[in-house]
């Protein structure tokens, strides 16, 4: 890939949360089958804020670093000290493994800048890197953006139980093949399944044998379902000693708006990420930087009623899916996304997915933005109003069954 125009062709954002008002209509001509579904449309792309609202206290502590003024504007390029200072001690507690505030954590705009920094520090063109399928689009993207070689290991999520189905054999020949860098989600976005301990330890003992960097994605560690167990690398004592943990309050906590978000661990890549960031954007939102002043420190059962809702939403659309023949779905673990594989239908999942929009006001990102085994399944955010959700679902339900082949 040399011309600059094919890398940013690569980076495609068209089926990116918030992007389909960019997207130009198809013409769907007689592809059609009957007429428009009507309907509140849903756009399960991304989650719904006003169904679930930020943090008690978000906007004061917000209010309060704008009343603060300059000092809380320009911030240290790794964030202010006293908030790192009170995010180790929370993290910490939270992953079962020491933070160090002043090496090595760093508050980033958002986690995908997280996600940026970590991977443009340990990664350099011809490289080869280790990427999990399916998973977060932006690891594939960020690394063929930087000229680096996918090296794929299979995630088999549809057919494991006990386990997320991470192909580990896949991934020490990977690892043999010269790769240097692994990057996943834990839990999987997008299938919503959580590394077993087994796996975690198997990873973390993999990594330090071919001294390998991990760079974990954990932003819905915190949103875990009923019966659901987490473990955390950073914890693991084999972990090798490059282990980068991302995670922020974007998702569970509905904080995206203030774009924050924070990366810990090896204090040699927190340094260069901070040097990076230094150039990209400076530093995070510096008035942003004070609502994680109550991340990990709201009211007493707010988590567990949150966690709740979700999984009365998660079980609702999927007993609703479930009741379509030849539609596959494991159940999430974690996070707020369904991962259904379709049956076979007689257009192509991508123009599903536009059908979908335009006959039933339903928006749901296409399978193959995670991988390229997942063009056969889409993706739905159910972190939504419950009945506008339920609705939306049944509509998707109806359109399956009128374009089964």
């Amino acid at each position: 890939m040399g011309r600059i125009e094919d890398k940013f062709a690569m980076l495609a954002t068209d089926n990116a949360p918030g992007q389909e008002g960019r997207q130009k209509a198809a013409d769907l001509g007689p592809l059609l089958r009957g007429g428009p579904i009507e309907g509140r449309p849903v756009d399960f792309s991304h989650g719904d804020v006003n169904a679930f609202e930020p943090t008690p206290g978000a906007f004061d502590a917000f209010v309060a670093g704008v009343e603060t003024g300059a000092d809380q504007a320009y911030t240290e390029y790794r964030g202010k000290k006293n908030i790192r200072d009170h995010l180790a001690a929370k993290l910490a507690d939270f992953t079962g493994a020491p933070v160090s505030s002043d090496n090595g954590l760093i508050i980033t705009p958002g986690t995908q800048g997280a996600l940026f920094l970590a991977i443009a520090s340990s990664v350099s063109a011809g490289d080869k890197v280790a990427i999990v399928q399916p998973d977060y689009f932006a690891n594939r993207k960020l690394v063929q953006f930087f000229g680096a070689e996918i090296v794929p290991v299979k995630l088999n999520y549809l057919a494991a139980t006990e386990h997320a189905g991470l192909d580990l054999g896949q991934l020490e020949d990977a690892f043999k093949a010269g790769a240097k860098v692994f990057v996943f989600s834990n839990p999987n976005n997008p299938a919503g399944v959580i590394y077993s301990d087994s796996e975690i330890n198997d990873i973390a003992r993999l990594a330090q044998a071919y001294d390998a960097t991990v760079i974990v994605d954990q932003l819905y560690s915190r949103l875990l379902y009923q019966g659901s167990h987490y473990t955390h690398l950073r914890a693991n004592p084999h972990a090798p000693e490059n282990v980068i943990t991302i995670i922020g309050p974007s998702k569970t906590e509905s904080l995206s708006g203030y774009r924050v978000g924070v990366a810990f661990g090896s204090a040699a890549l927190i340094d260069r990420m901070e040097k990076l960031q230094a150039i990209v954007s400076l530093r995070a939102g510096g008035y942003s930087q004070s609502v994680l002043r109550t991340w990990f420190a709201e009211p007493a059962g707010w988590m567990q009623e949150r966690i709740a809702l979700h999984q009365a939403i998660r079980d609702a659309l999927l007993a609703r899916l479930r009741a379509v023949d030849g539609l596959d779905a494991r159940t999430p673990q974690a996070g707020s996304y369904l991962f259904p594989r379709l049956p076979e239908l007689a257009v192509p999942t991508q123009t599903f997915v536009t059908i979908l929009r335009h006959q039933a006001g339903v928006i749901v990102t296409p399978g193959a933005e995670f991988g390229p085994h997942s063009t056969d399944s889409i993706r739905f955010n159910f972190s939504q109003d419950r009945e506008a959700a339920v609705h939306a679902i049944e509509r998707t339900c109806a359109l399956i069954e009128r374009y089964r082949k």
